[in-house]
């Protein structure tokens, strides 16, 4: 396991642009092209499995998940949990739901589902605060700006390429730091 780094993770804090972050043109940012490419292993945002289980996700995204390794974040499973966790168990479409997580969550192969370290969650922890302090983020808005953080540096960390429907806060997270990779794209 890495050990953190809390010396330099002090010094990365002390980044401050000085306002809050505006999202950039969608012209500015790493967008999906028009056809499905090979390229480097993808790490999946959680929106992408809930975008595919309710039907927004682009075509395209399929044709892109049959041509690069797919890989999994302990962080994504985390969040599909919690979303089974929320679900009103009396609601009629409640197992359904749950069992599409199930699904899901079943299909993740071992060997391609990566825990994040403590170099990893200790720098997310840093990063998200950052970007609650700049951005004002508020209670949930606050977790999920830290499971993004996590994913963006875990990714980054293996090599990976964050594919992700989010496209207003790994905006964020790439003007903080703009070397991570990171494919957007739209729901339909």
């Amino acid at each position: 396991m890495a050990e953190f780094d809390f010396v330099a993770a002090v010094r990365w804090a002390q980044f401050d642009p000085k306002k809050t972050l505006s999202r950039r043109k969608d012209g500015d940012l790493p967008f999906l092209a028009d056809a499905a490419e090979a390229g480097p292993d993808l790490l999946l945002d959680t929106s992408v499995y809930i975008d595919g289980l309710q039907g927004r996700a682009p075509r395209l995204i399929a044709d892109m998940l049959a041509l690069r390794q797919v890989n999994h974040s302990t962080i994504a499973i985390q969040e599909l949990m919690h979303t089974v966790g929320v679900l009103d168990p009396n609601h009629p479409g409640t197992q359904t739901a749950v069992n599409q997580i199930a699904t899901t969550v079943k299909d993740m192969p071992s060997h391609r589902t990566f825990a994040p370290d403590s170099d990893v969650l200790g720098r997310a922890a840093l990063l998200s605060g950052m970007l609650c302090r700049l951005q004002g983020y508020k209670a949930d808005a606050r977790l999920r700006a830290l499971h993004d953080c996590v994913l963006f540096l875990q990714a980054q960390k293996l090599g990976f390429t964050v594919l992700t429907g989010n496209v207003s806060d790994f905006d964020y997270i790439l003007q903080l730091i703009p070397t991570g990779r990171v494919i957007l794209y739209r729901q339909i």
